[in-house]
């Protein structure tokens, strides 16, 4: 399996997509980010930023107070990629219509 393919996979993944758009924004608290990405469970949020954290995407920040504070931030590899993937979102949300128009189409050939 090609290294780049698994890198993909991360950035791409239904989760990954839109935490790093988020981030892209700005720095998030956990429970802030979770509620920006909308329908993630806590344990998917984990383990989508320990993976973008694990890849250099994302930076985690303990501050060592009480309560513990934790921010998330993009590193400079982290804006690249997010830049990336929301170029892709924006191209695929400008192009609903023709996909549309497409699966139609190929779905009435085909009935």
């Amino acid at each position: 399996m090609c290294p780049s393919r698994l890198i993909l996979e991360h950035v791409t993944s239904r989760w990954g997509v839109l935490v790093l758009a988020a981030l892209l924004e700005r720095s998030y608290r956990f429970s802030e980010l979770r509620r920006a990405v909308g329908g993630v469970s806590e344990k998917m949020l984990t383990q989508t930023l320990r993976t973008l954290e694990r890849d250099g995407f994302v930076h985690r920040d303990a501050k060592p107070v009480i309560p513990p504070r934790v921010d998330y931030t993009l590193t400079p590899l982290g804006i690249e990629a997010a830049e990336q993937v929301w170029a892709l979102a924006r191209w695929t949300e400008s192009r609903v219509d023709a996909v549309r128009a497409a699966r139609e189409a190929y779905d009435g050939a085909r009935a």
